[in-house]
């Protein structure tokens, strides 16, 4: 056993794709690794913005040496009736390197077959490891690739040093113009240069010795503690920011935290100006005194030591200076300018080339949040509705939003509050924005709830409609997002209204440009696959989902319920006679050819089992219009014993085709209120 060490050296990597970048490397070294029959003890995953590294104790040197057995063809076929081997078994020995006295018969399936057992010497883990790992590195995968120089390697920067170190080898690995070695670098600044390493336990060590801590979760915890102690000594909050966190710990190697000022004046700003500000912009830590509101204070994290740090801070205050200075200019232009005037601003700025400006984007919102008001039951909320609608994209032609992307609808809300605005139309121009990413809020009032679904519905049915529908991970318009607040806005508001309805209102807001039935039905289909996605995060089994999804019915609110109730059936004692049930009818069923009944040849157990199936049809109709699924499943276990009353009672493919019709009719209407909660074929027992 030997530790083995990996360190792949970039250029340094955009934060974001460090993590996984990380993982996808440790997950495909391990798995390379178990096929090729090699054990190993603990692995330890390490990065820095400039390394992805891993270090694996206790690698086995060597693959066992093992037995192989493997099939060959039927007996029949390898061997002729003399018992000579056939051209069909002489070419499979061959094919294995061995001769007949390697063959053994052995039966599978039923059948003799002919076996061959051969022992596999193990090779060595030094002589695997290059090709293994050449292949692993050469398919690494980032969100976005650069073509590295004249060869034919795409990575997010480019790699400059491999080390590949098995004890005190080194294996040869070799990508593009770069060979494996066993020298590493420190921090770029303050390392005095290369770093030779003799065996992979030094690794570590020697990086924390030349300013890098590799190890990612340490540096994390130096970092949050460095701030909060700064925090303490400053006697003011810094609320803990895991995004912001995860990204400054991906940016350094060697975190040293220290605390910079600004001006006092800036505080007149909203707190989410100043916010972004150095969030976004600065990747510095907002401060806050004990009752919330914000200081004129930051954290920011260096990546170096603490030498010259007054020149640091004295530095970093100077950016962030100028940037709230622009943001203050902004701020006092734009407040000046009524929400209302840039509506015709909006007219110059291109929503989508075919769809259109953001004017045309506003009238159809305000078009189709009439509509929605009403469907979705806020006619109360009509007027402050509208005017949101109207108001929602006017600040994204303001001087602070075009700086600050981020404080798009932020902006608005202020400026509209600023301009007198109902506090409603104000709070629904922040909220229609929401969902903004995965696990954000969703819109808490009318307003902001039915804007955001009609400026998402509008954007889906317009991308849709002009074809461009996510494929694969390729989704450069965040399609997938917005219709997944579209469902969550639906699945809270509980609003009993159909999917196909709500996209035909929004096309009808596009006039000459349509969906067509093709694209309309993917973009059915891709909200569905949404409310999957959801369902299945909340625990729900895949097959229970399947088979509510194949109901045909596009009310999320309906699914939603329905789902719930057969999955709380399924582990109920009645399930077994809602399947037996089901199976029975489902398995002639399909024969029918047609729903038409002749009651004049009705013997009594047809007209008792079409008596009682008219009143499963009245009773599950009632549940249906009160929405009560489970009571639904219920009755249709009751209606068991009417089926195999029905079964014992008569032949159902009797040999007179007219009895024979009616009968599969009854099973066939039988079927379709089995249906009424889902496909239950689709249920797996036993799972």
């Amino acid at each position: 056993m030997q530790d083995f060490l990996l360190e792949l050296g970039f250029e340094e990597l955009p934060a974001r794709f460090v993590e996984k970048a990380l993982g996808q490397l440790s997950e495909s070294v391990a798995k390379k690794l178990d096929q090729e029959r090699l054990k190993f003890g603990e692995v330890l995953s390490l990065s820095t913005p400039r390394r992805l590294a891993l270090l694996i104790r206790d690698l086995q040197t060597e693959q066992e040496d093992v037995v192989e057995e493997v099939k060959g063809p039927p007996l029949n076929v390898a061997r002729d009736q003399e018992g000579n081997l056939t051209k069909a078994g002489q070419g499979f020995l061959r094919s294995q390197g061995v001769d007949s006295s390697a063959i053994t018969v052995k039966q599978f399936q039923g059948a003799d077959y002919i076996y061959i057992r051969k022992e596999v010497q193990g090779q060595r883990t030094k002589d695997l490891l290059k090709p293994l790992l050449e292949d692993v590195i050469g398919h690494l995968n980032f969100p976005k690739n650069m073509r590295w120089g004249n060869y034919d390697l795409r990575y997010a920067r480019p790699l400059r040093w491999i080390v590949a170190l098995l004890g005190r080898d080194v294996i040869p690995v070799q990508i593009g113009p770069v060979q494996a070695g066993q020298v590493t670098y420190g921090h770029r600044q303050l390392s005095s240069g290369p770093i030779p390493l003799s065996k992979p336990d030094e690794y570590v060590g020697q990086l924390n010795d030349h300013y890098v801590s590799v190890d990612a979760a340490q540096r994390r915890m130096s970092t949050w503690q460095q701030i909060q102690d700064i925090a303490h000594k400053e006697g003011v909050r810094v609320l803990e920011d895991q995004r912001l966190l995860d990204e400054v710990v991906n940016l350094i190697e060697y975190p040293t935290a220290f605390c910079g000022s600004f001006s006092k004046e800036y505080l007149e700003l909203p707190a989410e100006v100043l916010i972004t500000s150095m969030k976004e912009h600065q990747r510095y830590f907002p401060l806050h005194d004990e009752q919330g509101s914000l200081v004129s204070k930051f954290i920011g994290v260096r990546n170096g030591a603490d030498n010259h740090l007054e020149n640091v801070i004295g530095g970093n205050e100077k950016v962030l200076e100028a940037r709230l200075s622009d943001a203050k200019f902004f701020y006092d232009e734009d407040v000046r300018t009524n929400l209302a005037d840039n509506l015709q601003k909006l007219e110059g700025v291109v929503f989508q080339e075919k769809l259109g400006s953001m004017g045309d984007k506003v009238r159809r919102i305000q078009a189709l949040a009439g509509k929605l008001v009403e469907q979705l039951g806020h006619v109360d909320r009509k007027e402050t509705t509208l005017r949101t609608a109207l108001l929602g994209k006017c600040d994204l032609v303001s001087q602070m939003v075009y700086e600050f992307p981020e404080l798009q609808g932020i902006m608005g809300e202020t400026y509209a509050l600023a301009q007198g605005e109902d506090p409603a139309v104000a709070r629904g121009i922040r909220e229609h924005y929401k969902p903004r990413f995965s696990g954000d809020s969703l819109p808490s009032a009318a307003e902001g709830t039915v804007v955001s679904l009609a400026d998402k519905l509008d954007t889906l049915v317009g991308y849709f409609a002009v074809g461009s529908i996510p494929t694969g991970s390729q989704d450069p318009f965040a399609l997938r997002r917005q219709a997944q607040g579209v469902v969550q806005i639906l699945m809270q508001g509980s609003y009993d209204v159909s999917l196909t309805s709500l996209i035909e209102a929004a096309e009808a807001g596009y006039g000459a440009v349509r969906l067509g039935e093709e694209n309309g039905k993917a973009l059915l289909d891709f909200f569905l696959a949404r409310l999957r996605v959801l369902l299945t995060d909340q625990g729900y089994a895949y097959d229970v989902i399947d088979a509510v999804m194949a109901s045909h019915d596009d009310r999320i609110t309906n699914l939603l319920e329905k789902v719930h109730a057969l999955t709380e059936f399924v582990s109920g004692d009645d399930y077994e006679d809602l399947i037996t049930g089901f199976e029975r009818v489902a398995n002639l069923a399909a024969k029918a050819e047609t729903d038409a009944l002749d009651p004049s040849r009705f013997i009594p157990a047809d007209r008792a089992f079409h008596q009682a199936l008219q009143e499963l049809e009245q009773a599950c109709q009632k549940r249906l219009d009160g929405h009560d699924y489970a009571g639904i499943l219920q009755t249709l276990a009751g209606f068991r014993r009417h089926v195999d009353g029905f079964f014992a009672d008569v032949m159902i493919m009797d040999s007179d085709p007219t009895v024979r019709a009616n009968r599969l009719a009854l099973l066939n209407k039988s079927l379709g209120l089995y249906s009424l909660c889902g496909d239950l074929r689709l249920i797996v027992v036993n799972k």
